[in-house]
């Protein structure tokens, strides 16, 4: 089963992987075809209604496709100009000048003597995503459509799906998977078509992952209401720190604070001033002195990221250990970085059922849950996805072939390059997970997201700098991959 996001990010996967939407469609619409030949033979005459969105579209193809054995009418609920998208459109005109009957919106007075002539309806108005109501005149057309006695196959899903009125049919010809909350009452008996989404497209982040869950700003929104991220770290190293500000603030949020031991909260401050840093109390690393400047300071944010440049000093793994329960505690979506996981390596307990996402590469996967990863990647995934579900929290397993999870939702990810192993860029993924989830984003879709753009970022930079490539070149191309895909 899936969830309707979800469809759009199958989509623009799969034209990513160099399958093009047209190729769905037209798989579509012979899938629906093909289906009600087999079904429907007997029947003369097919009424196909259609709607301006791609959902119309899969109509078009599938009246194409049944123009040899059957007499078809296509009533579009539009005009030319108003359908959506250019895939679709051509599949409308390729209906023109065929033996085929074509009604627009201005002949909505025809509707009736339409319903009544044909033998079996074809609902193909409006795909996954409607919310809400449905306007007019949506909502008198489905009434009059499930008044008919017709038979009435709906593709993909029935129109108005999930609102107060929605198609009632007898069938629903779905496409890859059943789409979340549908069944046999609402959709009738529903029938799989495979229309050649690929497997990778599926399992795989890519792009889609990107545009559909990224939080974009309101547009009547103030300083500080779209994402504020506390990072907690620093002592022996101030660079860690202060590439995950960075990183986060070029992801997009509005403020980033940064509190670490005073002796390097003074070289964090010289990054950039658009780090707002809050020296502690310790100098050299945080120590029980901290504690309370700390908790204080995460009232400031709406999430948090621990471990970056901490070091694993006892005393400091301590102080880590008893804010992470506190983050916990009080409900704030956290990511655990680097040396913080060895912090909760000594009681995992402490996240459990927690708004956190875990970093580790194999290494501290191994001393987080005393398992040894595998080579392959299933068993990977499997054990990943295991202690995701076990711990009620998200992994973000660093490798080769990234493997994301929160125990019913698993991604793969290999967006990224072999000069990504340079210091600092696991700081800089940290981050960009930390402001997603400042924004508000989910944990599991926040790792989906930052995955994406983390790797096409490294990518790009790639190019250009091959083996050169530094963590600070991938803060400064994340604008650029924002600006492209969104």
């Amino acid at each position: 089963m899936i969830e309707s996001k979800e469809v759009y990010v199958l989509d623009i996967n799969t034209e990513y992987l160099g399958i093009p939407t047209s190729t769905l469609m037209e798989n579509a619409g012979r899938g629906v075809a093909e289906f009600i030949k087999k079904q429907y033979p007997s029947k003369d005459k097919i009424l196909f209604l259609c709607g301006t969105g791609n959902n119309g579209g899969d109509g078009f193809v599938a009246a194409r496709y049944l123009l040899d054995k059957f007499k078809v009418t296509v009533f579009l609920l539009g005009d030319t100009h108003s359908i959506k998208s250019s895939i679709a459109r051509r599949n409308y005109y390729k209906l023109d000048g065929k033996r085929i009957s074509l009604y627009k919106k201005d002949s909505l007075d025809k509707i009736d003597d339409l319903i009544r002539e044909n033998d079996l309806i074809v609902d193909a108005l409006l795909g996954v995503g409607v919310k809400g109501s449905l306007r007019e005149p949506y909502d008198s057309l489905l009434s009059k459509i499930n008044k008919s006695g017709k038979p009435i196959v709906s593709i993909d899903i029935p129109t108005g799906f999930g609102t107060q009125t929605s198609v009632k049919p007898d069938y629903t010809v779905t496409f890859h998977d059943v789409k979340e909350g549908m069944n046999t009452k609402n959709s009738g008996i529903i029938e799989i078509v495979d229309i050649g989404i690929p497997r990778e497209a599926s399992e795989y982040i890519g792009p889609g992952d990107l545009i559909v869950y990224y939080p974009k700003p309101f547009i009547r929104s103030h300083k500080g209401e779209n994402g504020r991220l506390l990072v907690i770290g620093g002592g022996p190293y101030s660079g860690a720190p202060a590439l995950s500000a960075l990183a986060a603030l070029r992801t997009g949020i509005d403020l980033v604070y940064v509190a670490s031991p005073r002796r390097v909260s003074s070289i964090i401050a010289s990054y950039s001033p658009n780090i707002i840093v809050k020296p502690l109390i310790s100098e050299e690393k945080i120590t029980y002195d901290d504690i309370e400047a700390i908790k204080n300071y995460i009232k400031l944010a709406d999430a948090v990221v621990i471990g970056p440049g901490a070091g694993g000093a006892d005393e400091t793994l301590e102080v880590l250990t008893d804010v992470i329960k506190y983050i916990v505690d009080i409900d704030k979506p956290l990511v655990i970085d680097a040396d913080a996981i060895k912090a909760i390596s000594r009681d995992p307990s402490i996240i459990k059922n927690s708004k956190t996402v875990v970093t580790p590469h194999a290494g501290e996967f191994l001393q987080l849950t005393g398992i040894k990863l595998p080579d392959n990647e299933e068993k990977r995934r499997y054990k990943v996805s295991q202690w995701a579900s076990k711990l009620g929290i998200s992994i973000y397993l660093k490798g080769y072939i990234d493997i994301l999870s929160n125990g019913s939702i698993t991604k793969y990810n290999k967006i990224h390059n072999v000069a990504m192993t340079v210091g600092g860029t696991g700081d800089v993924l940290a981050g960009i997970i930390g402001a997603l989830l400042s924004k508000n984003l989910k944990p599991i879709y926040a790792m989906r997201v930052a995955a994406f753009l983390n790797g096409e970022a490294g990518n790009n930079v790639f190019q250009r700098k091959s083996y050169g490539l530094l963590a600070t070149d991938i803060i400064d191309e994340i604008p650029a991959v924002l600006k492209k895909y969104l």
